[in-house]
């Protein structure tokens, strides 16, 4: 039994080191970037493509791979992409252009996608019991904040210190030592077979959607939202999606059963985390933006400044939300930490253009721990009511969702500050006071995306019924293990 315990315990560090790498690259690269602008001679419009080459593979592959890992066994498919991943960063730091770094990042979102689509399903079959399960989850959340909150501190050393190719390098080692542990410490699992959903036209359709989706957003800042590059690829990528649901309807052997969907928690949890993940990944990025361009932080003052957010969501995330959840059920946790994540961006509406940090930015920096709530809490729903055999699925579908809101969230709340920091110039505002302005709307508006989170979970969640919001996936039998478990 203790080497069943020890087993499981070590499977959850290697999962949650691979979430800590991916996640960690994801923030990591924004503070690089003008160094790597000058060394590769990146054009302005091409310095996008360092995180759009990622993000794109990334977030349109995670629901294909989600179901091929139940297919083909999902220790396999995270084995693969963490080698692909660990392979493409060394091609990142070695780059000697901008074609090459291009091409590496994109392999880069491959193996992140193959790796993280299939870890949550991994971890609910490892963890059956409640208690078990919300420590487990916590500690995975704890991880995947920690990886975006200090990015930015690491990625302003590593440049500063050594030179950028050290922001992808870094993750080498980190790579090479979760692969040699994951081999015996991984469940073994044979899948379900192909045949129960080698849908090859719904892959395809459901991949380009996706894929041709992510584009379009992360191209309205250039754009914009009515020009016909947004309206004629968003309205096809609307259409391949509609055609892959239709086909899923229909096909003998679906690539994603539409009864993954059935469970209200699942769908109200999946829907709640694009609005939270929309307005929440604003803080991240347009707080840094703000530090920086308004009130003249250097990178790494900006990673620094951003620290308590950082160490409250790692701290309730980790000691506080699993014990909460136990007691109040994780849908009275969500509400709560979303209620915290409201009032800290309506804090940060009354920024000024001479902000102080303890006054004006630490009160909010300290409310947005409610995220150490609301993403474990998140997690539990998202996997709630999953059968085993759909488990992948389910984390592919659960980190898709999160990767979609994260990319509409940057977009919306990018131009609609840019607009305002237009109008405002044009109005004869100073450079100063018109970023500030645009920043303020974008918190508003940030701060709206969680309320409609709250008005969802309120709506469509489910109090949990008598033993909690125990996934379904734990009465179902377990993955076959290795001898090794």
């Amino acid at each position: 039994m203790s080497n069943v315990l020890t087993s499981r315990w070590t499977a959850l560090g290697v999962l949650s080191a691979t979430g800590l790498m991916t996640i960690l690259d994801g923030s990591i690269v924004t503070v690089a970037m003008p160094a790597i602008q000058r060394d590769l001679d990146f054009s302005a419009a091409g310095l996008s493509w360092i995180v759009n080459a990622y993000l794109i593979p990334f977030g349109g592959l995670l629901l294909l791979a989600g179901r091929l890992g139940d297919l083909i066994g999902r220790r396999a498919m995270f084995l693969a992409g963490n080698a692909i991943f660990t392979a493409a960063s060394v091609l990142a730091g070695a780059a000697t252009d901008a074609s090459l770094l291009i091409a590496a990042r994109f392999l880069q979102g491959v193996g992140s996608a193959l790796a993280s689509a299939v870890v949550l399903g991994i971890l609910v079959t490892l963890f059956t019991d409640q208690a078990e399960r919300g420590r487990a989850i916590a500690i995975f959340s704890f991880t995947g904040a920690a990886g975006a909150s200090i990015g930015q501190v690491v990625g302003g050393v590593l440049t500063d210190a050594l030179s950028w190719p050290w922001i992808f390098f870094i993750n080498v080692p980190i790579g090479l030592v979760t692969l040699l542990l994951a081999l015996p410490a991984l469940p073994a699992d044979r899948g379900i077979g192909l045949s129960a959903g080698a849908d090859v036209i719904g892959a395809l359709l459901v991949t380009s959607g996706l894929m041709l989706g992510i584009y379009t957003v992360v191209k309205v800042e250039e754009y914009g939202w009515l020009a016909a590059h947004t309206l004629g690829l968003g309205a096809l990528s609307i259409a391949l999606l509609g055609a892959f649901v239709a086909r899923q309807a229909t096909a003998k052997a679906p690539l994603m059963p539409l009864r993954i969907l059935r469970p209200r928690n699942v769908a109200g949890a999946n829907l709640a985390q694009m609005l939270s993940l929309s307005g929440m990944f604003a803080f991240q990025v347009l707080v840094a933006l703000y530090m920086q361009r308004v009130l003249g932080y250097g990178a790494l003052e900006t990673g620094l400044a951003m620290l308590p957010a950082a160490v409250g969501i790692g701290t309730i995330s980790l000691f506080v939300s699993a014990r909460l959840s136990a007691r109040f059920g994780a849908r009275t946790v969500l509400m709560g930490g979303l209620v915290l994540l409201v009032a800290a961006m309506l804090l940060l509406t009354r920024v000024t253009v001479d902000a102080g940090y303890l006054t004006h930015l630490l009160p909010p920096m300290l409310l947005i721990s409610g995220g150490g709530l609301v993403l474990p809490a998140l997690a539990t729903l998202g996997m709630s009511g999953a059968r085993d055999s759909d488990a992948g699925l389910a984390s592919g579908l659960f980190n898709t969702t999160q990767q979609v809101g994260m990319a509409i969230g940057v977009a919306v709340l990018s131009t609609m500050a840019a607009s305002r920091t237009g109008e405002l110039l044009a109005a004869g505002a100073g450079e100063a006071a018109a970023l500030t302005g645009g920043y303020r709307l974008a918190f508003a508006i940030s701060a709206g995306l969680l309320l409609a989170a709250f008005a969802v979970a309120l709506a469509v969640l489910r109090r949990p019924a008598a033993g909690g919001d125990l996934p379904a996936a734990a009465e179902s039998p377990a993955m076959e293990t290795s001898s090794t478990s």
